[in-house]
């Protein structure tokens, strides 16, 4: 971490509009409203949104790898998705801080280490093949809503381990509904009062009875009695909690524990498909080399093509890490209570950082890594998101299945814009593509 000085400049420029208008702007266009600000005010500036909260955004990768490297009690990274509470709940992985946090993560880390992983790659590739084996041929379809689905079933089947059964069915399209919302649904995420009143009430309404569906699983599971010969995540964990000399975690902790498991777990990944689908209808030869990469079971490759577009289109906009005392950033002295964001869209774009950043060449990620703070899909740091591993053997499994199947092409050449949906960006149409058999 920087020293501070006591004459450097507190706050980046930004622009003056009201609070709730940033907020609005950012939730409804925060790639474009990006752009322009950064052209405006330069690499670093600030923004004020989600009731006055103070957002200093960082495009610099040596600045961002100040907050990837800073103490995880400054950075607060739980503080700074608090936007994320209202749904995911205050014990979520994403939500905690410090102690809290670090306790949850040693207790999910096992499921996702790589001897889980090799154990999940069967039933992976298993569902992949069953959904592709069920794609329209000939005519175009959005790619988005068939790969939130079959992402939703693996990470169901990992997560919780259900047979099928009503309450499985129930859940399924409720899970959906949380997810499927547009960014002024959102404010009722920041703003309670809204949560009375049309969309937003629907909205909870549903939620809750998520909750109840997760709550009647959790006490089910507490009550069966082969735990141990169980791999999916909520018998891991009952069965590590009951092991902790801290004791067994209560029902709310489990609760928020799988339900950001079930929503972060499905949702980018499922995007960042359809991201991948559209790039490849539109680049005949990098399609041709990724499906001899999945004649070959080349899985590298096929990762590739997912981590190239992660950075081409990036699924979210930017980090977030509450300070919680002042602290030195990007030459700035940041006041306590600031949220410091390192953009994920603007440095995947920068022309600096990535040769011809607006062609897509997952040979940029074969035998080389990206320089640190360069490619942060996943985040960085302490914080880096524990399910990137599963997500990567994910999106290569459903790769396989599609591309030994078919070959893509566009239903019109003009590519698809980022439109924002819940806190991701997804492709305007769904990422539609038109599949013919090989």
């Amino acid at each position: 971490m920087a020293t501070l000085e006591a004459n450097a400049p507190t706050l980046p420029p930004g622009p003056r509009l009201p609070p709730l208008m940033q907020t609005i702007l950012f939730l409804v266009a925060r790639r474009q409203m990006h752009l322009h600000l950064r052209s405006r005010y330069g690499e670093t500036f600030t923004t004020r949104i989600a009731g006055d909260r103070l957002v200093v955004t960082l495009t610099r990768p040596e600045h961002i790898r100040e907050v990837f490297a800073g103490s995880p009690t400054i950075f607060h990274a739980g503080e700074g998705n608090a936007i994320l509470r209202p749904v995911m709940g205050q014990h979520s992985l994403l939500i905690t801080d410090e102690d809290e946090h670090l306790r949850a993560r040693k207790l999910l880390m096992p499921a996702f280490n790589g001897a889980a992983l090799r154990g999940y790659a069967g039933m992976m590739a298993s569902l992949a093949a069953e959904d592709a084996a069920g794609w329209p041929v000939g005519r175009p379809f959005p790619t988005h809503p068939r790969m939130n689905a079959v992402t939703l079933e693996i990470i169901l089947r990992v997560v919780f381990g259900m047979g099928e059964g009503p309450r499985l069915a129930e859940l399924r399209p409720r899970l959906r509904r949380i997810s499927d919302i547009g960014p002024l649904t959102v404010l009722g995420w920041t703003y309670p009062n809204l949560r009375r009143i049309g969309r937003w009430k629907r909205n909870f309404e549903n939620l809750r009875r998520v909750n109840e569906l997760l709550y009647a699983e959790i006490a089910d599971r507490k009550a069966a009695g082969d735990l141990a010969d169980r791999d999916d995540v909520l018998s891991r964990l009952l069965t590590a909690g009951r092991a902790e000399q801290s004791g067994e975690l209560s029902d709310l902790e489990l609760r928020d524990q799988m339900i950001t498991l079930l929503l972060a777990g499905h949702e980018t990944t499922a995007t960042a498909l359809a991201w991948s689908f559209h790039e490849l209808a539109r680049r005949p030869d990098v399609q041709r080399r990724a499906r001899q990469a999945a004649d070959d079971g080349d899985e590298d490759y096929l990762q590739a093509v997912a981590k190239e577009a992660m950075r081409k289109r990036p699924v979210i906009q930017n980090v977030a890490r509450m300070l919680t005392e002042p602290t030195a950033v990007a030459g700035y002295r940041l006041p306590a209570g600031a949220v410091v964001g390192p953009s994920i869209s603007l440095v995947h774009h920068d022309a600096t950082l990535h040769d011809d950043p607006e062609d897509f060449r997952p040979d940029r990620f074969i035998g080389k890594q990206p320089e640190a703070g360069t490619w942060i899909p996943f985040g960085g740091g302490v914080r880096r998101c524990i399910g990137a591993g599963f997500s990567l053997q994910e999106a290569a499994a459903v790769l396989r299945a599609v591309l030994t199947r078919y070959t893509l092409r566009p239903d019109r050449p003009k590519p698809e814009f980022p439109k924002p949906r819940n806190i991701t960006l997804t492709p305007a149409r769904g990422g539609v593509v038109i599949a013919t058999p090989r």
